[in-house]
């Protein structure tokens, strides 16, 4: 293996991996079955055969289970790796695509379940809430990192929210459909002017079911 090729996760990694993902697959063919309220955290680990002390040492909870992203470190290692030159916009449109690219259609399959549940069950308002900001801090640091100014930078601040407010209308609005270009509408000013060219569209979840089409 040359020094250049990046490292392998090790056999302790893939099995916490493996029993991560087989909690939350055995969790959303039970919401699927009898509901998101009447599917306990026992019930989830004995489908997923484990311990429900295990289930607590992947998940605080059941509604994290659903809001918890697993492409955010993902997409954190490949923002990281985007050149220097490059804006903090277009490292991070960079960045998104590489890892949705990557993603197989069950796994979008997943994501597509996820988002619907969180869509509709008001459950897990409070959850989302927590994972808001959780994100945002996530961003705004990373935005601080790549441009040397301070996480408490007002305008790194604002950068950070108009980020996630964009792609959380993107993903749960309606008229939100695939093909609308964020990172070009941040900089174009965001300007109105011209048709409205999505209103109408097909309301759909965070780039839908097979990822982004990217418009050029």
């Amino acid at each position: 293996m040359s020094s250049t090729e990046p490292a392998q996760p090790g056999l302790r990694e893939r099995k916490k991996a493996q029993t991560r993902r087989a909690l939350r697959e055995a969790a959303f063919r039970l919401f699927a079955k009898q509901g998101y309220s009447n599917t306990t955290t026992e019930q989830i680990a004995a489908a997923a055969d484990v311990s429900p002390s295990t289930f607590f040492r992947y998940f605080p909870s059941k509604a994290e289970l659903v809001v918890a992203d697993d492409l955010d470190p993902l997409i954190v290692e490949e923002f990281r790796k985007q050149p220097e030159q490059l804006p903090v916009l277009r490292a991070l449109k960079a960045a998104i695509e590489q890892v949705t690219e990557s993603i197989t259609p069950q796994e979008w399959e997943f994501q597509d379940q996820r988002w619907e549940l969180m869509r509709s069950e008001d459950e897990l308002r409070g959850a989302q809430q927590i994972e808001f900001h959780r994100t945002m801090r996530l961003v705004t640091d990373l935005i601080a990192e790549r441009t040397e100014l301070s996480p408490d930078d007002l305008r790194v601040r604002a950068m950070a929210g108009a980020l996630i407010g964009g792609y959380l209308s993107m993903g749960i609005a309606p008229g939100a459909r695939s093909g609308f270009d964020l990172v070009e509408f941040f900089e174009s000013g965001m300007t109105l002017d011209g048709p409205a060219e999505y209103a109408g569209a097909e309301s759909k979840r965070l780039w839908g079911r097979r990822g982004p089409r990217h418009t050029t």
